[in-house]
């Protein structure tokens, strides 16, 4: 059996006989990857339509959010570390409950919500962040160039990827740095509305009460997604079962500290109403602050978040389809690795083309509450996978979580993806598509490995007669 350490040369390849992917992340690198797959699009683009459901108690849903994603946090760190390859959430499903097709509707739903959440990206980039530059190019056809560059990054390695992504967490934090900081000049200079931060504005009482919240807490979600896709680095890791648990709970503890902090300074500075009609929100943030900070500046820091968005979006997408195509849920082909790189290609390419299809089918906040809702369905799956797969037993330490978190994840998660979160028709009409378009992908595949199963069969029996 291979080590963490194992030059990757040592290592088995893919069953095609590719070479395996190269085990490039340590600890830090790790740390930096999950907090960079967190911070991005959500709390910069989306900040604005949560308020828009809420009012000014733009916190409360981040609050939430967080909690959930902790819960659920905990089950994949249980998993991770107990089964140490790329294809996570759909590895987890099909060693739980055995049925190729629920295993394979996951994995699709995975791959879609990364899709849907990097076309989220590309859209914020090409919306009022960009707006402070220029309006001279079809909104369209920039987010189009975006997912093209995105893609010839990650076919240079994912070395190359994961330092972009170092450099682009850093130029993220610096611009949530700025409004924590605004915020702060803003509390000490007795600036600002604090009334806000206590009003929750959904549209009544009671019932309509409960699911205006929830839908924004459902929406606000889309914010800490990230974490799920950085366990299908875990064959690019080195020690995955000690350097998970770690990585993973500081990323989600310090992303979820930052949203909350970011939430009350957007509201004690700007108004519900200011923020929803923005694609921009923290840019209104900036300009109501009080502090001769340049918009253009900041501007410029939001287009790098949410390219680091879209990037790691783009990467875990590829990886997703290379463990697929390993499990044989996917072709074989699917799983190539590009000789000279060892990155997943084919996979790269695959998701790169159906991103670009994704950009033209939707505008921000449809396409992030997408992605939180199929998100949040299968981690209503892995969390009940992490529960059944207790009574499989392997010979490794790794980290186990309390059995009430699970439980927990499980109820909160299917709450959020319930018709209980106020979210429009479009998003269902979305996914289901989306799922139409995974069952036909299924079917054929099954149809293909049949025929050759047949054909191999009648091989053998000719052979027998010879």
């Amino acid at each position: 059996m291979s080590t963490p350490d194992t030059p990757a040369t040592d290592r088995p390849g893919t069953p095609d006989g590719s070479p395996p992917l190269k085990r490039a992340l340590g600890p830090k690198l790790l740390i930096l990857f999950v907090v960079g797959d967190i911070l991005g699009t959500g709390i910069y683009a989306t900040t604005g339509d949560v308020a828009g459901k809420v009012g000014g108690a733009l916190w409360l849903p981040f609050a939430i959010g967080f909690a959930v994603a902790l819960l659920t946090a905990a089950s994949y760190v249980e998993l991770v570390g107990k089964y140490p390859k790329a294809a996570g959430a759909a590895l987890y499903t099909q060693k739980a409950f055995q049925v190729p097709f629920l295993t394979f509707v996951v994995a699709f739903m995975v791959m879609c919500s990364g899709l849907s959440s990097a076309s989220a990206a590309a859209r914020a980039f090409s919306g009022d962040y960009l707006g402070e530059f220029t309006d001279a190019v079809p909104p369209t056809l920039i987010a189009i160039l975006f997912i093209l560059a995105l893609a010839a990054i990650n076919l240079r390695g994912v070395s190359e990827s994961v330092k972009a992504n170092v450099v682009l967490t850093l130029v993220e934090v610096s611009g949530l740095a700025v409004i924590l900081a605004i915020g702060a000049y803003a509390v000490l200079s007795g600036d600002g509305e604090p009334s806000r931060l206590t009003q929750i504005e959904t549209g009544g009482t009671g019932y309509a009460l409960l699911t205006g919240v929830l839908g924004a807490t459902a929406l606000g979600f889309f914010a800490f997604v990230g974490f799920e896709d950085s366990v299908n680095m875990a064959e690019e890791t080195k020690d995955p079962a000690r350097n998970f648990p770690r990585a993973i709970f500081i990323g989600v503890a310090v992303t979820g500290t930052i949203y909350i902090l970011v939430a009350l300074v957007s509201s004690l500075l700007v108004d519900s109403r200011t923020l929803a009609d923005s694609s921009g929100p923290l840019l209104e943030v900036v300009k109501a602050g009080g502090v001769d900070f340049p918009p253009k500046l900041f501007a410029l820091i939001a287009l790098f978040a949410v390219t680091n968005s879209a990037l790691i979006n783009l990467m875990m997408a590829s990886r997703l389809c290379y463990g697929m195509a390993n499990e044989r849920i996917l072709p074989p082909a699917m799983g190539k690795v590009l000789a000279g790189r060892r990155t997943p290609w084919v996979g790269i390419v695959f998701v790169s083309v159906l991103a670009i299809g994704l950009v033209s089918t939707g505008e921000i906040e449809g396409l992030g509450d997408t992605t939180s809702f199929l998100l949040l369905c299968v981690f209503g799956v892995v969390n009940i996978a992490v529960l059944v797969l207790r009574r499989d037993r392997v010979e490794h330490r790794h980290f186990r979580t309390p059995t009430a978190l699970p439980v927990l994840g499980a109820l909160t998660s299917l709450l959020l993806a319930s018709p209980l979160a106020d979210r429009g028709p479009d998003v269902y009409v979305r996914a289901g598509i989306l799922l139409l378009i995974g069952i036909g992908l299924w079917a054929l595949n099954k149809a293909v490995m049949t025929a050759r199963e047949k054909s191999g069969a009648s091989a053998g029996r000719r052979d027998g007669r010879n």
